[in-house]
């Protein structure tokens, strides 16, 4: 009886993407990358847990921000105080809580909309080119020049007496230049692909154009400037804050908090530590996701890195 000799797959040992019958799509195979970047599911579970902690925290704590308990004024970490108290008896967990609320609602509105601007501003003046071109580049250039702080400061006055989500519009009219640059020369190449060609000749008109084939086609790039944008906007709000030209008194964020307890941070840590350890814990959090975003879509840009 013949025995039957087993034949071997010839397509063993080819990668799947290579024997798969329909192409891959870039955004899973960027979603491939991503599973395979322990610092990108390292940096989603730690901001996922601090923006959990920063919706749910307050609820097995007896005290709220605006409570006073003089009878522990200026006390340490206890099982009443878990993050002490401040000198007239304010429960430093609740503050820096309601802090890192304040803090991340800026975040997450600042970075995404300073995406947005330059992700327009960048495709419309490298789409038209001439003088709309060179009228926007001016404009980008001016503004990278002027120190940002600097106008901030000036700005400070006014805002001040308008509520504090002036503020995000502040950020964000002051954090998409870089990136504005970076999207018009990616859209100038775009501009003489065929697809944008054919859409042109067959009477599309430019905005049209700018909003199906262009802006589809940098989202990547504005996603990762979104997500790096957070962490970034994160620090800016909580520089400005402290400094005292950012969030005014009664509300609090992670910046006020820290300018409170800076004074006392030798004798009294708890005063500036454990704000400034949720400061860096989110701020590093985002920063991880938008990295490995970045290498996700360009592996070329982590190949030197150890």
């Amino acid at each position: 009886m013949l025995e039957e000799i087993p034949i071997a797959d010839p397509s063993a040992g080819i990668p799947d993407v290579i024997r798969s019958e329909t192409p891959v799509s870039r955004f899973r195979l960027i979603l491939s990358r991503l599973r395979s970047t322990p610092r990108f599911w390292v940096g989603l579970v730690g901001l996922l847990a601090i923006g959990l902690w920063a919706m749910f925290g307050l609820l097995p704590n007896a005290w709220n921000a605006t409570d006073l308990d003089v009878y522990n004024m200026g006390s340490g970490p206890t099982a009443l105080h878990w993050f002490g108290t401040s000198d007239i008896g304010e429960d430093i967990y609740a503050q820096t809580i309601v802090g890192l609320r304040k803090s991340l609602i800026i975040g997450l509105l600042v970075g995404p909309m300073a995406s947005l601007i330059a992700g327009v501003i960048g495709a419309v003046a490298g789409y038209l080119g001439g003088w709309w071109d060179k009228t926007i580049i001016w404009f980008i250039d001016l503004l990278l020049v002027l120190p940002s702080l600097f106008l901030f400061v000036l700005l400070s006055p006014i805002f001040k007496s308008l509520s504090w989500v002036a503020l995000i519009f502040l950020l964000a009219g002051f954090g998409w230049m870089i990136m504005a640059r970076v999207i018009r020369a990616q859209t100038m190449s775009l501009r003489e692909r065929d697809f944008i060609k054919a859409a042109r000749f067959m009477g599309v008109d430019t905005w049209t154009i700018i909003r199906r084939h262009v802006l589809p086609n940098v989202s990547s790039l504005l996603i990762i400037d979104a997500t790096l944008g957070v962490g970034g906007a994160i620090l800016s709000e909580t520089t400005l804050s402290f400094f005292g030209f950012g969030i005014q008194a009664p509300d609090v964020s992670l910046g006020t908090l820290l300018a409170a307890g800076q004074g006392a941070a030798a004798t009294r840590p708890w005063l500036f530590v454990f704000p400034a350890a949720i400061l860096v814990f989110t701020v590093l959090s985002a920063s991880l996701i938008g990295d490995a975003l970045r290498d996700a879509v360009d592996p070329t840009s982590g190949a030197n890195r150890a």
